[in-house]
């Protein structure tokens, strides 16, 4: 089984529809049982007394719009015990990279990779709490987990 944590800053909006996105894709090709997909947060910020918000409303909203249900999902913090959990450890932007250097303590097996890098495009995924663009945030993980579900089908053959 591939282990996949997509990570972003809250574990509100971009690593939880990373998450979903990617679930989504992978049922519909009947790849779900190939993958354990889960997300997590560099920050604490959506975490209150151990128990994690949910996944932000326009962001639900938005993976409700295209059929995708992220009911129960709560933010989690990404923690040092997380990288040998997962096989990848995908990060929405360059913030979050830097983020997770340092709560991992590096990556000296090369796991840490940006969602859009498996497109071919250097840009990060823009943070959609502070541009209120959940349309334009939507199309960039779609696009980013289409190309991860590709690059991973034909790594491993499936």
């Amino acid at each position: 089984m591939i282990k996949i944590l997509f990570i972003c800053h809250g574990n509100i909006c971009r690593s939880p529809m990373a998450e979903y996105v990617f679930k989504d894709l992978a049922a519909k090709a009947g790849l779900s049982a190939c993958f354990y997909v889960a997300s997590a947060a560099t920050s604490s910020e959506e975490i209150w007394n151990g128990v994690g918000n949910p996944v932000y409303p326009p962001a639900r909203a938005k993976l409700a719009e295209h059929g995708i249900d992220c009911t129960g999902k709560q933010a989690v913090q990404l923690t040092r015990t997380d990288y040998d959990k997962y096989d990848y450890l995908i990060a929405m932007d360059s913030a979050n990279v830097r983020s997770m250097y340092r709560i991992l303590g590096g990556d000296p097996k090369g796991k840490i990779r940006r969602l859009l890098d498996f497109a071919g495009s250097g840009r990060d995924i823009s943070d959609p709490w502070y541009t209120d663009d959940f349309e334009q945030a939507y199309r960039d993980v779609s696009e980013g987990c289409r190309a991860l579900l590709a690059a991973l089908r034909e790594e491993y053959r499936l």
